[in-house]
């Protein structure tokens, strides 16, 4: 009996998460892919943003290369444009809030 409890709260979990996702997906799709936020956390080549609404983990290297920390720092305000990639966001702009680029990178990824 337990058993038969549990594997129904499983599929009400899953069925409760298959339809949580494609809402999730519409409301990043609509606002462009484009986030405003603050930088929590800087490393290498990525960092954490903090939109109001969300924690974001950003991918930027296509942007910054191995030298994001030369370039941002915790509590930059920036904006972000890119697409997701699994759980992480790939930037390919980030612009600060003149809409001045924070960096470049002059070889493309391979």
């Amino acid at each position: 009996m337990i058993l038969k409890t549990i594997k129904r709260l499983k599929l009400a979990e899953l069925t409760l998460l298959s339809l949580a996702i494609p809402g999730l997906y519409s409301v990043v799709h609509a606002q462009g892919n484009t986030f405003t936020g603050t930088v929590e956390r800087v490393w290498e080549d990525g960092f954490r943003l903090n939109t109001g609404e969300r924690t974001l983990r950003v991918d930027s290297w296509d942007v910054c290369g191995d030298n994001t920390m030369s370039h941002l720092s915790a509590n930059d305000r920036v904006n972000v444009s890119g697409e997701f990639s699994g759980l992480e966001f790939d930037a390919d702009s980030i612009t600060d809030n003149q809409e001045t680029p924070v960096c470049t990178v002059s070889k493309p990824r391979e």
